[in-house]
């Protein structure tokens, strides 16, 4: 099978993994695209399938130039199968089987486990465009309309990546897994996405941008856990889906970080000292800070749920299979096998929160999450820096991991943003002040009811960028509507 750093339009399936060569996988692919369409165009953008979208697709799979802009009717995205270049040599950089070389085909033993972690990476990627269906309907610009749908194409874009594995390397059951993608929806009552967060709604913007800075983070997070496995195609998969990836986090930190600059500026504007005092900012058209943290709550606690209970004997076991690493194994001094490391973790123990040593290999997600909140916090400072910028003394400020979980060693108690454990009666009385209310849905879905789609134009509630996609002036038809 040839394979190149650049792609292949020649076939229907655009790719770099020469299924030029490959007929069977070609054809089962080519099966199963007509479905992948149907559910595209049934659960995709709602409204825009015909609008002229200036979308970058790529090219080649060199970082130094891979993708091109242009304007594509998205269900005619150049979707495809993309491969990081092959490292030769390349051994397995973890757990029992270190220092062999790199599996190009799945080990036996290991075929459940290595399909489990595909399938569910797999099943995120086709959910959140069934999340963002109807934001494009209140869009506050072109140039936001634009971005939602890049973000869309591309998780399009790794959900055939992930089937790809499937198809190419599990058989019938490969096939099965592949058209259970498509049958999952999010939110629904009879055949959910696999992951809680993949089936809350996301009704309004301000959610759009906290879930692309917060559940795409964690998506960072997996893909590079996976990026380092001894099962070299999924490795070399989640490496250029990472490419991609930087993408959808930059949509969600600029546009939260546009919305707080908007609210500063009409605070200044108006004389506001106090940017606690809601009513009077809300009547500006803008939205609040408060509101900004409330939102911040929420996505940060539903996004650690997706990492799984901090002590898994399953992550032990997919590292010491070598099939999923820790955040930038390749850069970790240690033995990177853990058979006598420990770990700190955060549990609840006799009505208080203390710090327990645990076996590293079972301590993997909790490891995995504090990575990914470190992470995070790098982009908060960044919009805390934005307000001070206006002399506002206002910090956002990630809750503690405890806060609102529905899973792991949190799971049944309530603990405040600060981490003090609470009673059922405290956390009633007082969530309303950390999560947001019905009253604050309602404010900011009246806020965000009238799109913006002239050139160059934005919403009140939002600054523009500081600069535009591949260059472009400030007026840039980013979607055409009426082509």
């Amino acid at each position: 099978m040839s394979e190149s750093i650049h792609v292949d339009y020649s076939t229907r399936i655009p790719n770099n993994v020469g299924l030029a060569e490959d007929a069977r996988v070609r054809r089962a692919l080519e099966k199963w695209h007509p479905g992948y369409l149907d559910w595209w165009m049934e659960r995709g953008p709602d409204g825009f399938q015909q609008a002229l979208v200036y979308l970058r697709t790529a090219v080649s799979v060199d970082p130094r130039g891979w993708a091109v802009f242009d304007f594509v009717r998205m269900p005619e995205y150049k979707w495809g199968i993309l491969l990081a270049p092959k490292v030769e040599g390349r051994t397995i950089p973890f757990g029992r089987h270190r220092g062999e070389p790199a599996w190009q085909e799945v080990p036996g033993e290991y075929r459940a486990m290595l399909r489990r972690l595909i399938v569910i990476q797999g099943d995120t990627e086709p959910a959140s465009v069934e999340q963002q269906r109807h934001l494009g309907k209140t869009a506050p610009s072109l140039y936001d309309l634009r971005n939602l749908f890049q973000v869309n194409v591309e998780e399009g874009r790794h959900l055939w990546a992930m089937v790809y594995l499937l198809f190419k390397y599990f058989g019938r059951d490969g096939r099965e897994e592949a058209e259970e993608l498509l049958r999952r929806q999010s939110g629904s009552q009879d055949a959910p996405r696999m992951l809680g967060a993949f089936n809350e709604e996301t009704p309004d913007w301000l959610s759009f941008f906290m879930f692309t800075f917060f559940t795409d983070r964690d998506g960072k997070m997996q893909l590079e856990a996976l990026a380092q496995s001894g099962f070299d195609p999924l490795s070399r998969t989640c490496r250029f889906m990472l490419t991609e990836e930087a993408h959808h986090m930059f949509v969600g930190e600029t546009g939260v970080g546009r919305i707080i600059e908007r609210t500063c500026q009409a605070m200044r504007e108006a004389g506001i000292d106090d940017p606690t005092d809601v009513e009077r900012v809300r009547r500006l058209g803008v939205i609040d800070l408060p509101l900004v943290q409330k939102k911040m709550n929420l996505h940060f606690s539903l996004t650690l749920d997706l990492f799984g209970s901090e002590i898994s004997t399953n992550a032990a076991n997919a590292f010491e299979a070598g099939l999923k690493g820790r955040f930038r194994e390749d850069k970790i001094d240690d033995d990177h096998r853990l058979e006598h490391d420990t770990y700190p973790v955060p549990r609840v123990v006799d009505g208080e929160i203390r710090i327990e040593q645990v076996p590293a290999l079972t301590a993997l997600n909790c490891r995995l999450r504090d990575d990914y909140i470190r992470d995070c916090q790098g982009g908060v400072n960044r919009w805390n820096r934005i307000i001070r910028k206006y002399g506002y003394e206002f910090e956002l400020r990630l809750p503690h991991p405890g806060f609102h979980r529905k899973i792991g060693e949190f799971r049944g108690h309530h603990v405040s943003p600060e981490g003090k454990l609470l009673d059922a009666a405290q956390w009633e009385a007082r969530k309303g002040a950390w999560l947001p209310n019905d009253d604050d849905q309602a404010f900011v879905e009246e806020l965000m009811a009238t799109p913006e789609y002239r050139p160059g134009h934005y919403a009140r509630w939002i600054a523009p960028p500081k600069s535009g996609i591949n260059n472009k002036p400030g007026d840039f038809e980013y979607v055409k509507l009426h082509p």
